[in-house]
């Protein structure tokens, strides 16, 4: 199960970071301006966020296998057509479309685990979903530069929807959401808990809301993408403006997001078991919080330093930390979600994505203004910062609707 969905992982960020890798060639064809390339990461965001919460019920409620291959399909779908664009509004209109189709694949992941895995696994497990995608994240310009050469920017769109398309064909016709259906054995299904496979009903947003541990993941999920989208969205943009790095140099953004499969896949284990140690509600926060401080001294020191070597360096450590904080919030999600851990991951990414899409807006707009490319950068690492603020809200030791009866947490 785990190695399938890291196959989804690895194609979800391969079509996602597409995007980024081409951007300085669409910026030139399409004769767009800065903060132009913000309205195209903002489209994207703003319909991933607007649809986050409304297709992680619809895994809580109907199931993944149903929702994950929709989901899989629409964004590949709008994948190919991002190549099909011929000017601004056309991009924007796709770009909008993307997100919203892509929208609900890591709160549908986490169901799976939730169900799949038993409580003291559950971080590694999403660790090395994480890894998965920044392993995606880090093929992406070795994938797309040879393509984008060789026959322009637009085919690359093209040959990557097709994988997610066969993807979505084996997840239907191979899962199933019960345990027992695709031949569990009863003393696995019994390691993992009785957990039910659809929740009879919402969750209880009165209860939820009424949690401090709601507000304080969505803080935490709003600075933490905001400080992402700078090597999702605007690296490799970032690195050939403000550093003069050329095609070739652009490789070594690999080098990032190979530390973020790092920090993904070590993060999950580190997080569990620092939570054998401290408990479950100081475990996660603890992890969480120094990764988030570190990302944003790194950051703070790229945004001073112009040498090439040392600047992939900085950001790697960040991509490492940043790793870890990834498969530390999910886990969390899970943690505290109880027959509700699609909604409540899509509550937190939803929140995570408006960072992302203020992050991705304000860049551009902010060096149209001041003509720098470091005041953007030194107000990520700010922003991060004070966003470690938010876990000291979030207890992950108890599930956030009071009222419904959680699966055994382990």
């Amino acid at each position: 199960m785990l190695g399938v969905l890291c196959v989804l992982g690895v194609i979800l960020y391969i079509d996602r970071v597409c995007i980024a890798i081409a951007l300085p060639s669409i910026q030139k064809e399409l004769a767009l301006e800065p903060q132009q390339l913000g309205w195209i990461s903002l489209a994207f965001s703003l319909a991933y966020a607007l649809f986050e919460i409304p297709t992680g019920h619809l895994g809580d409620r109907y199931g993944t296998r149903k929702t994950l291959m929709r989901i899989t399909i629409a964004w590949s779908v709008f994948t190919a057509l991002t190549g099909a664009t011929f000017g601004l509004v056309s991009l924007l209109v796709v770009r909008f479309l993307f997100g919203a189709g892509e929208a609900g694949a890591w709160p549908n992941v986490s169901t799976v685990v939730s169900k799949w895995f038993p409580a003291r696994a559950r971080g590694r497990a999403m660790g090395v979903f994480g890894a998965a995608t920044a392993i995606g994240g880090g093929l992406s310009p070795f994938l797309v530069i040879p393509i984008q050469s060789a026959y322009g920017w637009r085919a690359s769109f093209f040959i990557f929807a097709a994988l997610g398309v066969a993807w979505a064909i084996v997840w239907y016709l191979w899962f199933r959401d019960d345990l027992a259906d695709m031949g569990t054995p009863p003393d696995e299904i019994a390691e993992v808990g009785h957990v039910p496979i659809r929740a009879a009903h919402g969750l209880a947003w009165g209860t939820a809301l009424r949690q401090p541990r709601l507000w304080g993941l969505m803080g935490a999920g709003f600075s933490n993408i905001y400080a992402a989208f700078f090597t999702i969205f605007w690296l490799p943009t970032y690195l050939s403006k403000a550093r003069g790095f050329d095609d070739g140099d652009l490789k070594w953004t690999a080098a990032v997001w190979i530390a973020a499969v790092v920090g993904n896949a070590s993060g999950g284990w580190i997080s569990d078991r620092v939570v054998q140690a401290l408990g479950r509600g100081l475990g996660r926060r603890a992890v969480a919080m120094s990764c988030a401080v570190l990302v944003g001294a790194m950051l703070a020191l790229v945004a001073i330093t112009s040498d090439k070597v040392t600047v992939i360096a900085l950001l790697s450590v960040a991509g490492l930390a940043w790793g870890v904080i990834q498969a530390n919030v999910f886990a969390t999600c899970i943690d505290i979600g109880g027959l509700h851990v699609g909604t409540v991951a899509g509550t937190m990414n939803m929140a995570g994505q408006l960072g992302g899409a203020v992050s991705a807006l304000s860049f551009g707009y902010i060096v149209k203004l001041t003509g720098s490319y470091e005041v953007p950068v030194f107000v990520m690492a700010a922003v991060i910062t004070v966003g470690t603020a938010s876990w000291l809200w979030i207890d992950a030791s108890k599930p956030i609707d009071a009222e419904i009866e959680a699966p055994d947490r382990g």
